[in-house]
């Protein structure tokens, strides 16, 4: 085998390297996806769209024969999927700063997801899934409202989005 026809590198500047992306911000996106202002921006208004169709579904569902019940669950899942990449725009930093109020957040979601879990078990007690998806909606409706004020207050205080 004959020798490479290039040095090979060594391992400091390897190491140098390593310090320049990361200055740069260049690895920290690459192992913690983005953290830039604007995929902040659209991934915390996308959690707001979310909000706002899951509310709206919620409003309507009873207006359908059958309740609406997999309208809503399937709007609420997309809630979550929104919420889980808008953490995942956010910076180590942020992460450590927010890490309580970011657990009460998601501890909130999986309250929230109870009401689901309230409505079925109306249902299999004989309840009518239209009179079952309408008292759902009616907590959904305002837990979610207040679940998305704690999630605007602590965007606000973890400066998501400023750059």
């Amino acid at each position: 085998m004959s020798p490479l026809p290039w040095p090979t590198p060594r391992p400091s500047l390897i190491v140098v390297l390593v310090l320049m992306l990361s200055g740069a911000g260049l690895l920290r996106e690459a192992v913690y996806g983005q953290t830039n202002p604007e995929a902040q921006r659209n991934a915390l208004n996308s959690v707001r769209s979310q909000v706002s169709w899951l509310q709206n579904a919620s409003r309507t569902a009873s207006s359908y024969n059958t309740g609406g019940y997999g309208l809503v669950w399937q709007q609420f899942q997309s809630l979550c999927a929104a919420y889980a990449g808008f953490k995942s725009t956010l910076s180590p930093q942020q992460r450590a700063a927010g890490a309580n109020e970011l657990a009460e957040l998601d501890a909130g979601l999986g309250i929230i997801q109870e009401c689901f879990t309230n409505a079925q078990q109306d249902m299999a007690e004989g309840r009518s899934e239209r009179a079952a998806v309408a008292s759902m909606c009616r907590v959904l409706d305002r837990a979610i409202g207040l679940w998305l004020q704690e999630m605007d207050k602590n965007a606000g205080r973890l400066r998501v989005g400023w750059g």
